[in-house]
């Protein structure tokens, strides 16, 4: 029996406000707020489960929280078994944290030539971990689930709405193909409906 609670996304959110409306630098936020990832993802009881759920052919995308001043916004990433991105930037900063299951990420870096090469070893992220990522570092990547027989979900805070922002695909010969993600989901989570929490047996 798993308890399922809001409480602890509430929590992250009013700590994570707070954190961005101090004036702090790309570089404390990522440090700070990954110190708040972690502690959410520290237990996997508040993540409903209509924002857990698979997609038989590619990766879902729940938006959780958008800040209403587009500050950061909160989106918990579900990999089906084997399931893996584009290479792609973000062109914003990000944390990711892992909840259940693995992945692994790849940075990809620009040669002189124009193309890109895998750069370093491929980075696996356990159940706990949070990565950092920035646009003036390594911003480009590719995430796979790092099982081919189970779901796999993480927790992804960015530095804006990052369904609304105006991103990148990359070719194998360095060619950028522009998108904007959107979400999967077209309902939000009511962090604030008490009546709904619930146990699931």
């Amino acid at each position: 029996m798993t308890a399922f609670h809001n409480a602890p996304l509430r929590q992250f959110l009013a700590d994570f406000t707070r954190l961005i409306q101090a004036p702090h630098g790309q570089t404390e936020v990522l440090a700070q707020g990954s110190e708040l990832l972690a502690t959410l993802i520290r237990e996997d009881n508040w993540l409903a489960e209509e924002f857990a759920q698979p997609h038989a052919e590619h990766y879902q995308q729940y938006l959780l929280y958008a800040d209403p001043l587009s500050r950061f916004s909160v989106v918990s990433f579900v990999w089906g078994p084997g399931q893996t991105t584009p290479v792609h930037d973000h062109r914003v900063w990000g944390l990711i944290g892992m909840l259940r299951g693995a992945e692994i990420s790849q940075n990809f870096a620009r040669h002189g030539d124009g193309t890109l090469q895998a750069e370093g070893e491929p980075v696996t992220l356990q159940p706990g971990d949070v990565e950092k990522i920035a646009p003036d570092v390594q911003d480009i990547h590719q995430v796979s689930n790092f099982y081919s027989d189970r779901v796999s979900v993480s927790i992804h805070v960015y530095g804006g709405n990052i369904g609304a922002v105006s991103r990148a695909v990359y070719l194998p010969d360095g060619r950028e193909k522009t998108f904007i993600s959107g979400y999967s989901n077209s309902s939000l989570p009511n962090l604030w409906d008490l009546s709904k929490e619930k146990t699931h047996v």
